[in-house]
C-alpha cells in the first residue's frame, strides 16, 4: 500500500516533498517505520531520517527555509547508488553470508559473528568500500534478515513415526467418542528456587524492575520443584503435581492417581478405562519397568482399564501437554523469580487462557527415592495386553483380581 501511494504521486512531487512525504508515511507507522518505508518506496534511510528531522524542527519553531529557497536538483543528480558504481558488491556480499560459505572451514568468517560490521570489513578487504548501515541495508533487499536458532530437528526419524502418530490419534478419537478420559502426563522442566533470574517481561514501574541474584547457583537449602502435568483432553482442564524429591516413575504414577483422586473420578463417575498419551521417554517412558509395575498398580487401586500410548523418541514435542498447558504456565511466570514451592504452586494454579484452560496445583512433599529395581518375576505378573502394532509402545494394563494372586 505505501508503495501504491508513493508511486501515484512521485511524478507530481518534487525532492523536497518527496522526502517529506516519505518521512510522515514513516511516523505514522511508529517502531520500523523507516525501514518499512524505505523498502516499500526505494527512498534511503538517510533521506527519510532527514525529512524525519525536518518535520520535527518545524514542530518546534524552528525557521526552515521555503521551497522556492531550497535548490531542487535536477532528474538524475546526486550520489549514485552502491550497486551502480560497484555492481558487484551484492554478490560478494551474498558470499561472504550464504550458508554453504559459513560451513567452509576455509572461509574467513566461518568462525566469526556475522555482524555488519564485521561484513562491512570483509567487504573493504576484497575493495568494495561499504559502509555498516549499508551492508544491512543490502542484506535485507537480498533476502536476510536477523532470526534466533530454532528447535525444529528432530534427529534420527523412526521408520514407523507417522504410523504411530495415526495410532495415537484414532485411539484417542475412539476413547473420547465412549466418553472415556484421555491424559497427557509429562513432567516439565525441573526449576530451582530462590532469587534467580526467569525469562521474560512484565510491567514494572519504570526504572524499577524486580531483582534478582546476578548467579543463578541452585541454592540446597531451598531445593526444587518438579512439576509433573496432567492435561485432560476433553475438558481442557490441567492438574500439576509440584514434587519436591525425584522425578521417578512411581512419582508419575502418584500424580496420575492424585489426579485421579481431586478432579477425574468426579468428572468420568461411569468410566471403566483411561488412556494415557505420553513421551517415550523419562518417568512415563516406554522402556521403564517400574512405570508399568506402578500402573498395575493404579490400576488395581482404581479398578480401571489403563491403556498408555507413547511418542515415539524424538517426538516429544507433539505431546499435547507441551502445547496446551505447559507454555501457558512457563507465560503466566514470565520474569518471577520461583523463591518458594508455595509461588510455584500459586503460579500455577492462577493459569488460564481465553480458549478457558483452567489448573489446579498441589505440593506433593513425598520422597520418591531413585534405584529400585523390578525384577523379572514382578514384571511376568502384570495383567498386560500388548497391541499388534508395536506392542512396545501401545498396550493396556487391567486390573488384578486379588483371589489370583
Amino acid at each position: 500500500m505505501i508503495a501504491l501511494k508513493f508511486n501515484a504521486l512521485r511524478g507530481d512531487m518534487d525532492e523536497r516533498l518527496q522526502r517529506l512525504w516519505v518521512a510522515v508515511e514513516a511516523e505514522a507507522h511508529g517502531w520500523g517505520g523507516v525501514s518499512l518505508v524505505a523498502k516499500a518506496t526505494g527512498m534511503s534511510r538517510t533521506t527519510i531520517t532527514a525529512g524525519l528531522r525536518e518535520i520535527s524542527e518545524r514542530r518546534n519553531s524552528i525557521p526552515v527555509p521555503e521551497p522556492g529557497g531550497r535548490r531542487i536538483r535536477r532528474a538524475g543528480a546526486g550520489r549514485k547508488p552502491l550497486t551502480t558504481t560497484d555492481p558487484e558488491v551484492k554478490k560478494a556480499l551474498d558470499a561472504l553470508v550464504e550458508p554453504t560459505t559459513r560451513g567452509d572451514p576455509m572461509s574467513p568468517l566461518r568462525w566469526t559473528c556475522l555482524s555488519v560490521r564485521k561484513l562491512a570489513q570483509e567487504l573493504g578487504n576484497q575493495g568494495h568500500k561499504v559502509s555498516p548501515q549499508k551492508v544491512a541495508d543490502l542484506l535485507h533487499e537480498l533476502g536476510y534478515s536477523l532470526q534466533a536458532n530454532r528447535k525444529v530437528i528432530e534427529g534420527a526419524s523412526h521408520p514407523d513415526r507417522n504410523a504411530q502418530f495415526h495410532y495415537i490419534n484414532r485411539t484417542v478419537k475412539e476413547f473420547l467418542q465412549r466418553g472415556q478420559p484421555v491424559i497427557s502426563v509429562d513432567t516439565k522442566k525441573k526449576e530451582n528456587l530462590g532469587d534467580s533470574k526467569n525469562a521474560g517481561q512484565e510491567w514494572c514501574p519504570k526504572g524499577k524492575p524486580t531483582e534478582v541474584e546476578d548467579h543463578d547457583f541452585p541454592k540446597e537449602e531451598l531445593g526444587k520443584a518438579i512439576p509433573y502435568g496432567i492435561f485432560d483432553l476433553a475438558n481442557n482442564k490441567g492438574w500439576v503435581n509440584v514434587g519436591v524429591d525425584h522425578d521417578t516413575p512411581e512419582f508419575a504414577v502418584a500424580s496420575i492417581k492424585r489426579w485421579w483422586t481431586e478432579m477425574g473420578q468426579t468428572m468420568y463417575p461411569k468410566a471403566t478405562e483411561l488412556l494415557i498419551t505420553a513421551d517415550g521417554g523419562g518417568s512415563n517412558g516406554y522402556r521403564s519397568r517400574m512405570w508399568k509395575v506402578a500402573l498395575q498398580g493404579l490400576s488395581n487401586d482404581l479398578g480401571l482399564a489403563i491403556s498408555a500410548v507413547h511418542f515415539p523418541p524424538g517426538t516429544s514435542k507433539w505431546n499435547r501437554i507441551e502445547h496446551s498447558l505447559f507454555c501457558h504456565i512457563t507465560r503466566n511466570w514470565r520474569a518471577r523469580p520461583l523463591v518458594s514451592l508455595e509461588v510455584v504452586v500459586n503460579l500455577i494454579a492462577s493459569t488460564t487462557t481465553t480458549k478457558g484452560l483452567t489448573v489446579q496445583a498441589a505440593l506433593d512433599p513425598r520422597q520418591f527415592p531413585l534405584g529400585l529395581k523390578v525384577s523379572d518375576e514382578a514384571l511376568s505378573k502384570l495383567n498386560i495386553e500388548r497391541a499388534p502394532f508395536h506392542g512396545e509402545w501401545n498396550y493396556t494394563i487391567r486390573p488384578i483380581n486379588p483371589d489370583s494372586i
